[in-house]
């Protein structure tokens, strides 16, 4: 199932924020919450090390306010691949500022970066699937194999909505090909689109102002857009590759 967060209405009222668009809870918002409440403190107990990927898109701002309200011990890491928008960057910065958890960020090689861009160009991205996911192992794969070094367990913003190669997230998987089986937990695993904007709205959490604007998944500045009428959830990152082929390697199944 996808999420088809664009309509007629959502289009032309172009000047309203995401949390008066989206924020729609499902009838059972409150058990799904529940839910998520007892197996973030159930993942704190048992999993320990563990810590939360945040992309600083609304499902991850979410979880780490969750994180903060229920005073757990799991920190955040953040991947700051060097292209992130600079919405995405001042979020950061002022998550920084007021989480009570600490927020770690973690940076990609610049040597790499800079012999990537010597050998391939700027946009070297959009030249094949290849040179995209070579960017993808630069910026984000290497970072992410060091946020999660001693780790038992990680925190994502997974949801069963977000793209048909996400339609059977579960709560809790042990079945990733790129983090070496580590236990990953996707708390909003159930949650609806209006779930996560209906909590964002009813606790006042900060979120990236990109998501005003159209853009439902926030990745790096050249790879991501806004979406339009009918394109699902996700059609906004790598728009010039196929569908199935959408993920940068950090959600990989085996």
């Amino acid at each position: 199932m996808k999420d088809t967060v664009m309509t007629s209405s959502f289009l032309s009222r172009t000047s309203s924020k995401a949390t008066e668009l989206n924020a729609k809870p499902s009838p059972d918002f409150a058990v799904k919450l529940a839910q998520t409440k007892a197996l973030l403190q159930l993942a704190n107990v048992e999993f320990q090390p563990l810590t939360q990927a945040s992309s600083l898109g609304a499902e991850d701002v979410v979880i780490t306010h969750l994180i903060n309200q229920l005073q757990l011990d799991i920190p955040v890491f953040v991947l700051e691949t060097g292209a992130l928008h600079t919405e995405t960057l001042a979020l950061l910065e002022r998550t920084q500022a007021h989480s009570r958890t600490p927020i770690h960020v973690y940076r990609p090689q610049q040597e790499a970066v800079i012999q990537f861009i010597r050998d391939h160009g700027q946009d070297a991205m959009y030249q094949s699937m290849d040179l995209r996911k070579s960017c993808c192992n630069i910026r984000k794969m290497a970072p992410l194999a060091q946020a999660l070094k001693g780790q038992r367990a990680w925190i994502t913003g997974l949801r069963k909505e977000q793209s048909n190669a996400r339609a059977d997230v579960p709560l809790q998987d042990n079945s990733e090909v790129s983090t070496k089986d580590l236990t990953k937990f996707n708390p909003l695993a159930n949650w609806s689109w209006g779930d996560v904007w209906h909590y964002i709205a009813s606790e006042g959490v900060d979120y990236n102002p990109l998501h005003d604007q159209f853009f439902p998944s926030i990745g790096c500045a050249p790879c991501t857009r806004a979406i339009s009428l009918g394109e699902d959830f996700r059609a906004g990152r790598w728009w010039w590759e196929d569908e199935a082929a959408k993920e940068c390697g950090l959600h990989v199944k085996k």
